[in-house]
């Protein structure tokens, strides 16, 4: 069921989606070589409660998994999604993608970021300059009458373009009156399929790019996902309002 929100509803997700951006530029500003994923967490968690929200992944499970133990996801190189933070000091040259969600008085904003650490190699470079681009293409489709595989497709052509592939076994997803909700949107797709694209959907819209092969798998740890053939990926992700038939950015 795809749910379109009331503008009390839209009021609220925006709440927590602010918050979302702001643990991200946190973040951002503390990431370089030696900092652990251990203490970007503790500070997510501690800025996100001082704001009044909670972070919406801690405690959350999936398909049998258990509780995800952690307020942020941190995903270094080769972990794509989901990785869990820990006392591992970062290296210069690696890139490390921080996923956010925040609850906020019954309400969700979600958000993603890949942060270089230190200087990164040219390669790594383009990896998030085209994940970005991706993303921001992505999102000037979620317009009102085009439908969501168009958002799919834009980012499909975008990456293999640019001879990079889209992870093919995860998906973006609407949000806002829970953390996940309908519609799936894939980063492949044709365009002209899937749901039609309405005022007043909330979309978590998230690129997630490997350098390598798209094929991932999960660690044993039961949450950590990586690439398969042990290359790097990207992940951004925005919270999207489809508004006056135009999509509005809620975690900028």
């Amino acid at each position: 069921m795809i749910y379109i929100k009331t503008a009390q509803e839209i009021d609220g997700i925006k709440k927590s989606c602010q918050i979302v951006a702001d643990v991200l530029r946190l973040l951002g500003s503390m990431i370089k070589p030696g900092v652990t994923t251990k203490e970007l967490d503790i500070a997510a968690e501690e800025f996100i409660q001082s704001n009044g929200g909670t972070p919406a992944f801690k405690g959350y499970s999936q398909g049998g998994s258990f509780n995800f133990p952690a307020a942020i996801c941190t995903s270094p190189d080769e972990a794509v999604v989901h990785g869990i933070p820990d006392d591992v000091p970062l290296v210069e040259g690696q890139i490390l993608s921080v996923d956010v969600g925040v609850k906020k008085k019954g309400y969700f904003g979600d958000g993603a970021y890949t942060f270089p650490v230190g200087n990164v190699s040219e390669k790594k470079e383009r990896l998030l300059k085209v994940t970005k681009e991706s993303l921001k293409l992505g999102i000037a489709q979620a317009v009102k009458g085009n439908h969501v595989h168009d958002i799919s497709a834009e980012v499909q052509k975008h990456v293999e373009k640019n001879n990079f592939s889209v992870v093919r076994d995860l998906c973006g997803h609407g949000v806002g009156k829970f953390l996940h909700e309908d519609p799936s949107i894939p980063n492949y797709g044709e365009p002209g399929t899937g749901s039609k694209i309405r005022n007043g959907m909330t979309l978590a819209i998230e690129p997630m790019v490997n350098s390598g092969d798209w094929r991932v798998k999960v660690l044993g740890d039961g949450w950590t996902v990586v690439t398969v053939d042990g290359k790097p990926s990207a992940h951004f992700e925005h919270t999207v309002l489809v508004n006056n038939g135009e999509p509005e950015i809620l975690t900028l």
